[in-house]
């Protein structure tokens, strides 16, 4: 926890890269004041295939779950900050988004090794 999972299309490869999602999107998160490095977790998931209904052919979304009690303004900076990183990074790509979401403290578990 912190979770951040990239979903993406792109017809041409060349749109994303990749690494530098992952890594970027890892940087901001722990530069953001709310996480610490050592907890975040970044996962890439290509999508199959998208239908936009206004033609769009590209996306990028990040879903960011955070545990409840995160300042209102400390969540929109991080995804403002991390939006335009990515515009940044993936200049091509069509829409790039970002959410987060609230999680339950008292719901959440894991299990570590």
């Amino acid at each position: 926890m912190p979770h951040f999972v990239i979903e993406y299309f792109a017809p041409e490869a060349e749109l994303i890269d990749k690494q530098a999602l992952l890594s970027t999107t890892l940087d901001i998160a722990a530069s953001s004041g709310i996480m610490q490095r050592e907890d975040i977790k970044v996962r890439l998931l290509p999508s199959e295939a998208i239908l936009f209904g206004d033609g769009r052919r590209s996306f990028i979304h990040v879903t960011i779950s955070l545990l409840a009690g995160r300042k209102p303004d400390d969540k929109l900076s991080l995804t403002t900050t991390l939006t335009r990183a990515l515009r940044a990074i993936c200049p091509k790509i069509e829409a790039i988004s970002a959410d987060i979401r609230n999680m339950d403290p008292d719901c959440y578990k894991k299990t570590l090794v």
